[in-house]
């Protein structure tokens, strides 16, 4: 367990480090720059790493995420220690995982910048893959490791125009170029956003992340998804702020494509019966809501309106913060689920509310805050964002018009399919009776070190849900950087407003549900209890029980075109069968209809340059004698 020390003494050492300057900078507004000078020789130069409110914002999210994660990973691996797997090499990956975050955020040397988004793509690529002794594992972590690669060529790209340009590689002169040059910057978005948007999972780029989150180990599933594709989000928060402004097809362009991952991303979790796989497909749904309030945002610049570009920004700043708190909290609740019942298959288990209390309410209350419901954290940031859109409706342009009554569907779709997505998940899993011998192999409660860090990420979910007001002014100064100036915001006061009476009701709420449940229990002290009636039923039949596939089955069946389902079915074929059973999953259309097609033709492709491999020295010799006599007559006739 040394390198679990040394990886907590080293994350808290660079929390004592950073954190109270983070802390300052985000309550103050102002910026502190560190500059490392590398010597003329060196082809970075001088490397400025800076801390302004918009990535003191980040590293608070990342050391205290990293910090809970590191707590959770004891209680989550001791089983994988004593079968004797080693886990040093898991916490050394771990530790640069956080630190390569940190240096994300806060580096703004474009070449050096690069080099640590390598590293966060590689030390995440290793956690992932812990498990790698199963092959399903290897290809999904493979596939990652591509999609990053494929992310970083769209990052290089774009930097490598703007270094051209300036003949340097502080991202201060890149925002000189793109400032002065609308087109080119239009262009040089598009690419950034490409790059960073595969790492923060928006659709089309998304097909990496339901694969790569499931076979990590959840703490690494935990940070993966509530911290690290937050970072594609300050990717494109950064390149805003450097553009100084948008044009309005890319504000138009961002708006769509984060409403269809969000639509796109709920509606695939809500068919999953993977447990872990379904939040994966949900942190697509939460990056889609994230990505129309920052459209939202781009928009109010766009049209010069002040309120809408506050609300937008500040909606999606504080779903950041809201996403990475409950969907830790989920991933938590899933892992500790899994290392009691082996089996990720919501399906297969039911009834673990009797046996994983603590677990159950803790993963309940991730369940409540991610369905955006009072008085957790999830319905303030999503409150903000429809509070923008309906600002944004005054806005005096038809097209603007059809664009956010669009999106203000979606997201009430979206909410909706989430309600249904989560109630399942939390039924499924913890009410009625077990499904299973992985579900009956349940004896007992989590350890504490997974209890604790699920139980302070409910305080905090509850927290922010209850004294938004405080939060929201915290949130405003890197706000600030992305409206660009429209200083004029009059109106910050009716939101903050709003927020209170939220907080005084959400308050209310609370006291009033503690008096109810504080009524019941006296009451059910004098009432003697009875059996409910069983519907017929004179014994307890788990197969007699809603499947998750059978309870969202009738909404799905609605939106057919828009997935590929697999069926499992086996009717009953007695008056008294002894089996039947009926399962369906869904299938990305993205994976069945582009990218397995394309992978089966670059099979078939390469088979047919499977005799020139063919491991015969002459033939090789042949090779490089043909290649040499063509180099030669080429250079003859050029």
């Amino acid at each position: 367990m040394i390198f679990y020390f040394m990886s907590i003494l080293i994350v808290i050492l660079a929390a004592f480090w950073t954190l109270p300057t983070a802390i300052k900078v985000l309550f103050t507004g102002y910026s502190v720059t560190k500059t490392i000078n590398l010597g003329k020789e060196s082809i970075f130069n001088n490397i400025n790493f800076v801390i302004d409110p918009l990535s003191a914002f980040f590293i608070i999210i990342i050391l205290i995420m990293g910090i809970l994660g590191l707590i959770y990973s004891k209680g989550y691996l001791k089983p994988y220690i004593e079968k004797g797997k080693s886990i040093n090499s898991h916490y050394l990956f771990y530790t640069a995982l956080i630190l390569s975050m940190l240096g994300v955020v806060t580096c703004q040397n474009a070449l050096f910048f690069l080099v640590i988004w390598e590293i966060m793509s590689l030390s995440s690529f290793f956690l992932c893959i812990f498990e790698n002794e199963e092959k399903e594992v290897l290809n999904a972590g493979i596939k990652y490791l591509i999609f990053m690669h494929i992310s970083v060529l769209f990052l290089i790209i774009p930097f490598a125009i703007l270094s051209i340009k300036t003949g340097g590689y502080n991202f201060e002169s890149f925002s000189l170029v793109l400032k002065n040059n609308e087109a080119l910057a239009d262009i040089i978005f598009i690419l950034f956003f490409v790059g960073f948007g595969i790492k923060a999972g928006f659709v089309p780029f998304h097909n990496w992340l339901p694969e790569a989150h499931p076979i990590a180990p959840s703490h690494i599933s935990a940070i993966m998804s509530g911290v690290m594709i937050k970072t594609g989000i300050y990717g494109i928060l950064r390149i805003l702020m450097l553009s100084g402004g948008v044009t309005k097809f890319i504000a138009y362009f961002v708006l769509i494509i984060a409403v269809i991952s969000a639509l796109y991303g709920i509606l695939y979790a809500v068919g999953q019966s993977d447990i872990k796989k379904m939040l994966a497909y949900s942190s697509i749904e939460n990056i889609g809501i994230i990505g129309i309030g920052i459209g939202v945002g781009m928009l109010g610049l766009v049209y010069n309106h002040p309120m809408v570009a506050f609300l937008g920004f500040i909606g999606a700043i504080f779903h950041i913060l809201n996403h990475s708190i409950f969907k830790n909290l989920l991933f938590f609740g899933a892992g500790a689920v899994y290392l009691k019942s082996h089996t990720k298959n919501m399906e297969l288990l039911g009834g673990l509310i009797k046996k994983m209390p603590k677990t159950g309410i803790l993963f309940l209350t991730g369940c409540i805050a991610i369905c955006a419901l009072p008085p957790f954290n999830g319905f303030i940031g999503e409150f903000l964002i429809y509070f923008g859109i309906l600002k944004g409706l005054s806005i005096n342009s038809f097209f603007n018009f059809l664009i956010l009554i669009f999106a203000f569907a979606g997201l009430a779709l979206v909410g909706t399919m989430a309600l249904l997505c989560f109630t399942k998940a939390f039924s499924i899993t913890f009410l009625g009776h077990q499904r299973s011998k992985y579900a009956e192999n349940v004896k007992d409660e989590s350890p504490h070190s997974i209890i604790m860090p699920m139980g302070i990420l409910a305080v905090f979910a509850l927290s922010v849900g209850l004294f938004p007001g405080f939060m929201f002014e915290v949130l405003i100064t890197p706000v600030e950087l992305l409206t660009n100036g429209l200083n004029e915001i009059q109106s910050v006061e009716e939101p903050l407003n709003i927020l209170q009476i939220v907080s005084l009701v959400s308050a209310v709420l609370i006291i009033l549900t503690a008096l109810l449940a504080a009524v019941r229990y006296k009451l059910n002290k004098k009432i003697e209890s009875a059996p409910t009636w069983g519907c017929g039923y004179d014994k307890e039949l788990k197969r007699a029980q809603y499947t998750g596939s059978s309870y969202v089955s009738p909404f799905l069946s609605m939106l057919k075109p828009l997935f590929k389902k697999v069926y499992d079915v086996e009717k009953p074929k007695k008056l008294f069968p002894k089996s039947a059973h009926f399962s369906m999953k869904i299938e990305d259309i993205e994976e069945a209809y582009v990218i397995n097609p394309l992978l089966k033709f670059d099979e078939w492709f390469l088979t047919k340059f499977e005799k020139l491999q063919n491991g015969n020295l002459q033939t090789y010799l042949k090779y490089g004698l043909i290649f040499l006599l063509i180099s030669i007559i080429g250079g003859l006739l050029i």
